[in-house]
């Protein structure tokens, strides 16, 4: 995979969490497993990263998650829900998940590209939802970077 040569994020995020002695968990829906990827290709990342849980269909996400479908699976609200049951599943300080669509075609009534991130720190949470370009592995690798992003950002945040 292309960010295993160039994982700016992975690293970026290890050293904030290192910094505020932190931890995180994933849930992820469409990047299917690449933000805890991206996380652990980091040497020492056992040290605040707990794990996460790949949750593509509905029933996982409602009964490991404790997701309540409130709005459509590819909503702020269901990333923002992952994100805290991952936190709490996991026992972290942090969670981090998304849910979209990496394609090809579209789902849930959504476009190729939608993709809906939440991170949460401590109670604290960021929403957003992007519409990225290209092929499934370049919306996955788009998706990823930007959770790790959102993450970092709330965390910098949250002090």
């Amino acid at each position: 995979m292309r960010f295993l040569n160039n994982n700016e994020m992975g690293l970026a995020i290890g050293q904030t969490l290192l910094d505020k002695n932190m931890t995180m968990a994933t849930a992820e829906s469409c990047t299917g497993g690449t933000i805890a990827s991206m996380v652990t290709a980091v040497a020492g990342s056992s040290t605040y990263f707990k794990g996460g849980v790949v949750s593509y269909a509905v029933s996982v996400k409602e009964q490991v998650l404790g997701v309540q479908l409130r709005e459509g699976i590819v909503s702020e609200d269901t990333a923002r829900q992952m994100a805290e049951g991952a936190a709490r599943v996991c026992g972290a300080d942090c969670g981090v998940a998304t849910t979209g669509v990496a394609g090809p075609g579209s789902s849930d009534g959504q476009p190729q590209g939608t993709v809906c991130i939440a991170a949460v720190v401590k109670g604290c949470f960021k929403s957003a939802t992007f519409h990225f370009e290209g092929d499934r592995e370049a919306v996955i690798l788009q998706a990823a970077d930007a959770a790790l992003r959102l993450l970092n950002q709330l965390i910098a945040e949250a002090e």
